[in-house]
């Protein structure tokens, strides 16, 4: 499955809401994720430029963005960005492949 990374940022109306009924948002968000064909591997709040953090995997890119749109839709998440996340094992394997079809490029001159 590939893997990615979401985050972002709570917008007032939800920092507005959150004071008045405290909540975990891991757990209100997962299902929202499995509704789209993923599976939520972690969940952080976090400092700095974005509030929240998560990795999910999932082989249905357009799920994730379906998923993704109906959080930003609501108008309580902004920011939101994503970046494919790969393993150390993945990377390695991406190397040796880059490495065997390299000899047969040819850079511009």
């Amino acid at each position: 499955m590939a893997m990615y990374i979401v985050t972002g940022c709570y917008t007032s109306n939800a920092i507005k809401g959150l004071l008045a009924a405290p909540s975990d948002r891991e757990a209100a968000v997962r299902p929202l994720v499995e509704a789209a064909g993923g599976r939520m591997v972690s969940f952080l709040v976090t400092t700095g430029d974005t509030d929240f953090s998560m990795v999910i995997e999932t082989d249905d890119t357009e799920g994730l963005m379906s998923a993704l749109m109906v959080a930003g839709a609501t108008g309580t998440v902004s920011n939101l960005k994503t970046v494919q996340a790969f393993t150390s094992a993945q990377f390695l394997s991406a190397q040796k492949k880059a490495a065997s079809i390299a000899a047969n490029f040819k850079p511009a001159a």
